[in-house]
């Protein structure tokens, strides 16, 4: 597979990802039926895309990656949504987080 076609399917993940997180906090613990399936659902696609993507995509930036982007579109999520603001201790910590995978993707390198 081409590093491209890997892209593609980070992409997918990363949206079925932050779907299946915002699904997550909708389902209220898993109670209202139809977030809960969905939530399930987008959590297996985001498995198989994830997992797709590892096999073109070395495996430290993939997951860096995915999990950076999905943490911090649901932050945003919590904000619009749910009016969660976060103090300055996690604001800096999602900044940390997404300067980190910056270094990783832009700097790093796979011997």
């Amino acid at each position: 597979m081409k590093p491209f076609t890997g892209y593609i399917f980070l992409f997918i993940a990363i949206s079925c990802g932050i779907t299946a997180n915002s699904l997550a906090k909708i389902s209220d613990g898993f109670s209202k039926l139809t977030p809960s399936v969905g939530c399930i659902l987008l959590m297996c696609v985001t498995m198989f895309s994830l997992a797709k993507g590892m096999s073109a995509i070395p495996v430290g930036f993939a997951y860096a990656t995915y999990s950076a982007v999905t943490v911090a579109s649901i932050l945003i999520f919590g904000i619009i949504k749910y009016n969660q603001m976060p103090n300055a201790y996690g604001l800096v910590g999602i900044i940390l987080i997404i300067a980190g995978v910056l270094i990783v993707n832009l700097l790093g390198k796979v011997n």
